[in-house]
């Protein structure tokens, strides 16, 4: 170990170890200490702070325990590193080469252990695979992971020229069909099914994002709610196996015009199913670095000297790793018969303050100060998973059913066409949606005691 950490400006000064036998030795005069023993001399001298941690656990793929390790030791520390996975250690490079800077992602993921690759493999291989949204974040690595769980062919429909480029540049292959689309194209889309035939429909063509959402409620109507449609319609038009629905913990009990209008595709999934096709769909909560999620916007205000902007001190939500969401959308999906929604564990949720004071230590700038700003139109403190509390099991602990609700389809068709031409569209939506409890002027600031911007003080380091 010193002579892979020779070949660099550090000096090793100590060991840590939990395994109580090698206490009390050293390697080549190096001491070994117990987490507690080191942290009892480092509380001796608190001016005194070391370089750098490295975690050199290669078989530690449990995420939790490297959370708990840098909240333990990181305090004592400038800079914290991980030695990768044993999996992907190089033969022939020095491990001190091949460390990685320890990331946010690390402190939040969580790893289902009940995830079935064989299972995925059996749904996916050999099948013709359209992906809708096969651009965006959670799109795009869908269509790898159908690519890479051998799809016959995987066809890649975006109305985004550039994401669509750079999804099919990065697998180009013979097996993967670009289409330049909008899911609201229903003519194109209709010849789109007949040239290409899906066996298999994955739809996450949505708008996203809350405000944003909030400012434009006819498109947000028309590409959420019509899109969906449309695919729908022509899945069992074209005779497809199985349809999958995208949908977002947002969509339980809305507070906003994205979380409605998805829980009124969740609706219309449910309650289609006929002609052979299977259509279930998939809710869950954030992933870990989309495009316009927090972590690529905090990283930016720090590169930028902050402040790091948060709309309330307690607000929470729920993360997943976009391949592990993916693959569990994947694997619900194999086991779904249709009209279910299918709800992903997403673990404990996360506090936005927490995973901000955590992006502040791994970058250690102590200097980058947190504000905050208020609630945005529609947005919600808190996100659930479940409508209500009747859930019923699968055989995998990571994926529950919520309670169906049965909604007669010609009703609900005819709803739809009633809200493109209501002149208000809010109170249209409460009708099929009667739990959406709009708050689009929420002003969200924050008690006077709490609406300060923190100054860089030493609390922001501690692991309280």
């Amino acid at each position: 170990i010193t002579e892979e950490f020779a070949e660099t400006d550090y000096k090793v000064k100590y060991f840590i170890d939990d395994n109580e036998k090698v206490r009390q030795r050293t390697i080549e005069g190096i001491s070994i200490l117990s987490k507690e023993k080191f942290i009892e001399m480092s509380n001796e001298n608190p001016e005194l702070k070391y370089d750098l941690l490295v975690i050199a656990i290669p078989s530690l793929n449990d995420r939790k325990k490297i959370k708990k390790i840098f909240d333990e030791l990181s305090p004592y520390f400038h800079e914290t590193r991980v030695l990768p996975a044993l999996k992907d250690i190089l033969k022939d490079k020095s491990f001190f080469t091949q460390l990685r800077n320890i990331d946010v992602k690390d402190l939040l993921a969580r790893h289902p252990k009940d995830l079935d690759e064989e299972r995925i493999k059996a749904f996916v291989q050999g099948k013709r695979i359209l992906v809708t949204g096969g651009g965006g974040s959670i799109g795009s690595e869908i269509c790898r992971q159908c690519f890479k769980y051998g799809a016959a062919r995987v066809i890649i429909l975006d109305h985004s020229e550039l994401d669509l480029y750079m999804i099919h540049d990065e697998l180009h292959d013979e097996r993967v069909v670009p289409v330049l689309q909008s899911v609201r194209d229903r003519e194109n889309l209709d010849k789109t099914f007949e040239k290409h035939k899906p066996q298999i429909v994955i739809h996450a063509a949505a708008y996203k994002h809350v405000p944003m959402v909030e400012y434009n409620i006819i498109e947000g109507i028309t590409n959420n709610i019509i899109g969906t449609k449309n695919c729908i319609d022509l899945s069992l038009k074209h005779h497809v196996e199985k349809f999958v629905l995208i949908s977002t913990d947002k969509a339980v009990r809305p507070t906003n015009v994205m979380g409605a209008t998805k829980r009124i595709c969740e609706l219309y999934a449910q309650n289609s199913n006929h002609n052979g096709t299977e259509i279930c769909a998939v809710r869950f909560g954030n992933v870990l670095g989309s495009s316009g999620s927090v972590i690529p916007k905090f990283t930016k205000q720090i590169q930028e000297g902050g402040p790091i902007t948060i709309t309330h001190p307690e607000i929470t939500r729920y993360f997943m790793l976009i391949p592990e969401a993916c693959q569990l959308v994947l694997q619900a999906a194999s086991i779904g018969h249709g009209g279910e929604v299918m709800i992903l564990d997403m673990g404990e949720p996360v506090k936005i303050l927490d995973l901000a004071k955590n992006m502040i230590k791994l970058a250690d700038r102590p200097d980058i100060e947190i504000e905050f700003t208020g609630l945005r139109p529609g947005e919600k403190l808190y996100e659930e998973l479940l409508l209500d509390d009747t859930d019923k099991n699968t055989e995998f602990e990571s994926i529950t059913i919520a309670k169906a609700r049965e909604y007669d389809i010609h009703l609900l068709n005819d709803q739809i066409f009633d809200l493109l031409s209501a002149k208000d569209k809010i109170a249209k939506i409460k009708e099929i949606v009667p739990e959406f409890n709009h708050q689009p002027n929420y002003n969200g600031q924050p008690d006077e005691s709490v609406k300060v911007i923190h100054q860089h003080v030493p609390d922001l380091f501690n692991q309280d």
